[in-house]
């Protein structure tokens, strides 16, 4: 009989299998089991501190890499650029390799700990590119700089480069998709502090990568620019070696979760098996012993035990038990032809979470735009900001970040408890209903976007200069960017949240990768968008997107996508409705 109680889950039919707190009794005392109860926020000083270090040597090294490919290497725009994307692409893809990794074979700690090493060793490189003069091409003036006339690099230093930039995606790749699951691991979701911590960390988290991103921007970059390469390189790299010594400081105190194998492989055996009892009939009387139904132990971080449901009907033929499948002991004999009700549950959730995914690519089309586009209109806008100051036209972004530095905590610590005791749920809104409030304001930020954009052009063209830069301040871009930076608080850490709690526990690495796999996948289409839109605008003569920001209409291309953002809200609300949650806490 299948799913006798009492017997132990067999590991080899196991295809999501447990961890080894998971395996844990409810008698967290017994210290023969090694384990550990989690030290929640006590340890995430340790783990966020690491996150926020490495992200300020990473986003330190590569703030102004554009500027240094250019100026120091000597290369031509296109050339630049097409390292810089190639880099970034290597590295928002690297994060699903190194979260398959993870959650297979190394676990979050260990992959956490190579990626360290991996960053550590590409920035050190790339700040020897900038101390040792033989590893750059010799010094250029600025009008030989553009003239062309100055000596290229070669092939060896090209490849010192890229064996910098290759360390550096592996960096990323070990660093990235584990660091917010480990620090999930920390807490105890048993709890009701444990979950409320939870609930805060995923805002600490985006606000310290905020508060990163400002400082990288401003103060790294005026190093970098003003000071010396060397010295605007080293600061990250000496920032990366304090990152890996805190990190270590707290293993004492960590929960580790050790991977048990491959989890491709245990998603395919749910459909393997469901496809070869494809021609058996689901029974409905439910009789217990008809679908293989092992006990779960108590589970430390909360597993939830899943019970068989009617959606996607077919893989339920997965846990059919027919004939002699179940050994005597409760265990399978064949992974591949039997599995359990809460593997067939799992693999549900996966293709429950697909659909959110897809949405939110196309969801992000509107922060590619104010991260390109936003830069060309301040251009051509009066820069000054009071008698004295001269805003860059590429550090307008900052008040994006200022937005969120500011709301992010307002929110978590004002506004959810508010909301808490309205609607009765913790955090106050469903994940899913923040990432819809993130969509509208993406929205919203396209149309006021195009409406500031018009009032814009109307001004250059109308009272201009020689130099088409409109007699109009650079402030009045403060809408938008505000907009964007809410758009950015509700989308992302929702996405970041969602991904966190609604993928299996085993499976966050995985879950969390997707977050930058949806920012490359969200930019090749951004490219695509733009591509397609000037070539059909092209051809009557007057491109949306010409070379003159003052004779295209940009406002047009803003509105656009604007439109294309609301229908995809649309479908993403009709995901939304129909998604079932793998839990939510209601509060008494």
């Amino acid at each position: 009989m299948a799913g006798k109680k009492g017997k132990k889950r067999s590991e080899t039919c196991n295809c999501f299998p447990l961890s080894d707190e998971e395996n844990v009794t409810s008698d967290l005392m017994d210290t023969t089991l090694n384990q550990r109860r989690p030290a929640g926020w006590r340890a995430i000083p340790f783990v966020l501190g690491n996150e926020t270090f490495e992200r300020l040597a990473s986003y330190g090294l590569m703030a102004n890499f554009m500027v240094y490919l250019q100026r120091e290497y000597h290369m031509n725009q296109v050339e630049a650029a097409t390292i810089l994307n190639g880099w970034s692409a290597a590295s928002n893809f690297a994060p699903v390799i190194g979260a398959y990794v993870s959650d297979a074979f190394m676990g979050k700690f260990w992959t956490i700990v190579l990626g360290s090493f991996s960053s550590l060793l590409g920035m050190m490189i790339m700040t020897l590119t900038a101390l040792l003069p033989p590893l750059r091409p010799p010094p250029c003036a600025d009008e030989d700089l553009q003239q062309g006339q100055c000596i290229p690099y070669n092939g060896a230093q090209l490849g010192v480069l890229m064996v910098s930039l290759c360390w550096l995606s592996i960096g990323t790749g070990g660093i990235k998709p584990c660091s917010i699951p480990f620090s999930v691991d920390q807490f105890d979701l048993t709890t009701e502090e444990g979950r409320k911590g939870n609930n805060s960390f995923y805002n600490l988290y985006y606000t310290t990568q905020t508060i990163v991103l400002l400082i990288t921007q401003t103060v790294v970059v005026y190093i970098q620019n003003d000071i010396s390469w060397a010295l605007g390189f080293g600061i990250p790299t000496l920032c990366m070696i304090f990152a890996i010594v805190l990190f270590f400081v707290g293993t004492r105190i960590y929960v580790y979760i050790k991977p048990k194998g491959s989890v491709v492989a245990g998603v395919a055996q749910v459909f393997v098996a469901a496809y070869k009892k494809r021609r058996f009939y689901i029974p409905v009387d439910g009789v217990d012993g008809q679908f293989y139904d092992p006990p779960l132990t108590t589970s430390l971080l909360c597993v939830r035990e899943l019970h068989l449901t009617t959606q996607y009907m077919s893989l339920n033929k997965a846990a059919l038990v027919i004939d002699d499948e179940v050994n005597p002991d409760g265990s399978c004999k064949n992974p591949w032809m039997l599995c359990t009700i809460q593997q067939v549950e799992d693999v549900k959730c996966l293709l429950n979470i697909i659909p959110i995914w897809v949405t939110s690519i196309l969801g992000f089309l509107a922060m590619n735009q104010q991260g390109t586009f936003t830069v060309s209109q301040a251009l051509k806008m009066d820069l000054q900001f009071g008698s004295t100051i001269k805003i860059p036209a590429g550090s307008v972004g900052v008040i994006t970040l200022i937005a969120i530095a500011v709301w992010l905590p307002f929110y978590d610590r004002v506004l959810v408890p508010a909301l808490e005791k309205i609607t009765k749920l913790e955090g106050g809104i469903t994940v899913l209903q923040r990432i819809g409030v993130g969509n509208l304001f993406s929205i919203l930020t396209m149309l006021v976007s195009g409406f500031i954009e018009t009032k814009r052009r109307n001004s250059a063209l109308s009272h201009g200069g020689p130099d088409g830069v409109a007699p109009m301040s650079v402030m009045w871009l403060t809408p938008q960017l505000i907009l964007i930076g809410f758009a950015e608080i509700f989308s992302i850490v929702g996405l970041i949240e969602f991904y966190n709690k609604q993928f299996p526990e085993h499976m966050r690495s995985i879950g969390n990768s997707l977050i930058y796999l949806t920012f490359s996948l969200a930019s090749y289409a951004s490219n695509w968008i733009i591509t397609i839109v000037n070539d059909v605008t092209g051809r009557s003569g007057s491109s949306w997107l010409s070379g003159d920001i003052n004779t295209s209409k940009l406002d047009k291309f803003y509105f656009l996508i604007a439109g294309i953002s609301l229908l995809d809200f649309v479908v993403f609300m009709f995901c939304a409705r129909r998604y079932h949650y793998r839990g939510s806490v209601r509060i008494n």
